[in-house]
């Protein structure tokens, strides 16, 4: 019998033990919980206490033990190898369960930390798994981080194990993990770490004696162990997300509220049953990979698809058609840039008319806000529901959404709809009051956060406070700014931080600036997110160099995109940076970014009360201008 979306919503926020618990009783537990809720340490609030779970066994194994071990479990698409690859649940098992042992003979256990460095192939679906089934905690990092990015995570949870792989494939060329990976070991300063490294036939990698070894050999010689039992609040996994500072956050994710959460949101979000074919075409580095490539569509029974190319140019813009027709694609999840993209190199959808799409039910949309023009052309052309929904890495599972499975409500264009059961949302003014419907204010969640979201950041609890709790006592800040219609439609507007959205992609500009200010001769800098029709906002640089140097601007400007790309990664996506007399400031010395941000957007600005010398914004104005900004970009 099917249920209206204000009814489970209200049950969810009015009985959230009983909802939890009925959610709970749907998976495999080896040890049923003490407390659903446990507020014991509030407001360090823990979900499950006292339960016995793993999250691999519910993934694999009851799937295989309850006969559905031939069903496919992942489809692996490699237009950039020209590679195809089908696993079947019993098939994945098998390779999840001997890599497993293989970690454990080389004394990995529950509670060690263990990296991921490797690209989107399918040894990364078995690494992550391997190390939930023996209790081992993952950090995945994104192959296309650089070196000092990759030895910031090194230092802060020291890993047992680093698996990796020899390369990367983009289109038109390979990078190369290896170098990467050694000189990230080198400057973290821990000593030598011990390897695993995946052979790809683009490029071998030599290994160092005594501390690498390879990845075949390893898997080949490895007995199968079985799941160990893990409490519910034991971490499954690290994942780094930028932070203010500049200092990455390590989001922890437990066991059991994880999995709840996920196998509640594919059937309820996302309307999915168990057997259908769903892609989240996105990147295992990223938080959407962790919950919807490999957990989520594993623990509710789904064919998950791990798709290792582009939306456009691998071969072109008809890529993800291609995909969903030979597959069967039922729900397709990808960020807004990736349909930018279609559009801008097939503005009349007329590659789609090559494929049959007619198992495509839904498409899904996050990781930035998507603009309306965008979804209203992908709706025309698909003919299907295209769903707007807004989540974060630290929340692991959407908290503003259409809910297919429940009830589908009217699309409005621009937002992500409505909280998803268990997420009491609200927005509130400076001072912490309800702010009028349709008034744009701070938005804040209710406390106890529901399962599946963050219960701390790894070995920081004061700064999970801090950055999250603090500012609003009884809510979690999400940093994001908007409003709530008179429909009870949230709206997500922008960043109330220095976080910008390339691609969706969270990226900190203060680190940026700490780039730039290394740079010989610059005095001192500043980054803002300016709005990009493709990738949502790209990040800005303007720079001041120091006062009588000899410079060449043209090779300034070259270096420092070389220097950000070199520090932080191509993921960064900067190349625009211009040099001024003067950065705008207030007579404290603050810098007006959201001034800047709002010139660069065209947006109208006042000339703020505090600032210490007005004519520095007229010089800002003429630098954008010289760079096209505003404009169409």
């Amino acid at each position: 019998m099917s249920e209206d979306y204000r009814s489970v919503y209200r049950f969810s926020v009015e009985q959230p033990v009983e909802f939890w618990a009925a959610a709970a009783s749907e998976l495999a537990w080896s040890k049923p919980w003490d407390e659903v809720l446990d507020a014991s340490h509030a407001p360090m609030y823990r979900w499950f206490t006292g339960g016995k779970i793993n999250t691999c066994y519910n993934a694999l194994d009851r799937h295989v033990e309850a006969g559905n071990g031939e069903r496919t479990a992942l489809i692996y698409d490699s237009p950039v190898t020209d590679t195809k690859a089908r696993y079947s649940y019993a098939q994945l098992l098998d390779e999840v369960s001997r890599f497993a042992g293989a970690l454990a003979e080389r004394g990995v256990s529950r509670g060690s930390r263990v990296i991921i460095y490797m690209p989107m192939i399918p040894q990364t679906v078995v690494a992550m798994l391997a190390c939930a089934r023996i209790g081992a905690i993952h950090s995945v990092v994104f192959g296309g981080f650089a070196s000092d990015e990759l030895a910031t995570r090194i230092r802060d949870c020291k890993p047992a194990m680093i698996l990796s792989a020899s390369c990367g494939i983009e289109p038109g060329r390979v990078v190369e993990y290896k170098p990467l990976l050694d000189a990230a070991i080198d400057g973290a300063g821990l000593g030598e770490i011990p390897c695993i490294v995946f052979q790809r036939p683009q490029c071998e990698a030599p290994l160092i004696d005594g501390r690498d070894e390879d990845w075949a050999a390893v898997a080949d010689a490895a007995q199968p162990v079985p799941c160990v039992a893990l409490d519910a609040t034991d971490p499954l996994y690290i994942l780094y997300t930028s932070g203010t500072t500049g200092e990455p956050k390590g989001v922890v994710r437990d066991n059991g509220g994880h999995a709840v959460a996920l196998n509640w949101s594919m059937r309820n979000i996302y309307g999915i049953k168990p057997a259908d074919v769903f892609w989240a075409a996105s990147d295992v580095g990223w938080v959407v990979g962790h919950s919807y490539i490999v957990y989520a569509p594993l623990i509710y029974g789904c064919t998950t698809v791990l798709y290792e190319g582009k939306p456009v140019g691998t071969p072109d813009a008809g890529a993800f058609w291609r995909v969903v027709s030979e597959y069967g694609v039922n729900c397709l999840f990808t960020a807004p840039t990736a349909f930018r993209a279609i559009r801008r190199d097939d503005p009349a959808g007329e590659l789609l008319h090559g494929y049959d799409l007619s198992s495509l039910r839904t498409l899904f949309l996050a990781g930035e806000r998507c603009d309306p023009g965008t979804l209203e052309w992908a709706q025309s052309n698909l003919g299907i529901p295209v769903i707007d929904h807004w989540w974060q890495t630290e929340t692991g599972w959407p908290v503003a959404a259409n809910c297919v499975g429940i009830e589908l409500l009217p699309v409005k264009p621009g937002s992500p709809t409505c909280a998803v059961p268990g997420y009491r949302v609200a927005v509130l003014d400076e001072s912490g009051e309800p702010v009028a419907a349709g008034e744009t204010g701070n938005i804040v969640i209710g406390l106890p956060l529901p399962p599946g979201t963050l219960p701390t950041l790894w070995q920081k609890d004061d700064r999970y406070r801090s950055s999250y709790l603090e500012r609003y006592p009884g809510y979690y800040l999400t940093g994001d700014s908007g409003y709530c219609d008179s429909d009870g439609y949230l709206w997500i507007m922008s960043r109330i931080d220095d976080i910008i959205n390339v691609a969706g992609h969270r990226l900190s500009t203060g680190q940026m600036e700490e780039v730039l200010a290394s740079f010989p001769n610059v005095a001192e800098c500043a980054v803002i997110g300016v709005e990009d029709s493709l990738k949502g906002q790209l990040p800005l640089g303007l720079v001041v160099m120091q006062s009588g140097a000899d410079v060449d601007e043209e090779e300034i400007r070259a270096g420092l995109v070389r220097r950000v790309r070199e520090v932080i990664g191509p993921v960064a996506a900067f190349k625009l940076v211009t040099i001024v007399d003067r950065l705008p400031k207030t007579r404290s010395g603050k810098v007006l970014r959201g001034t800047m941000k709002k010139i660069a957007d065209g947006q109208q600005f006042k000339i703020p009360a505090t600032i210490d010398d007005p004519a520095s914004l007229a010089e800002i104005e003429r630098a954008l201008a010289g760079l096209g900004y505003p404009g169409d970009n």
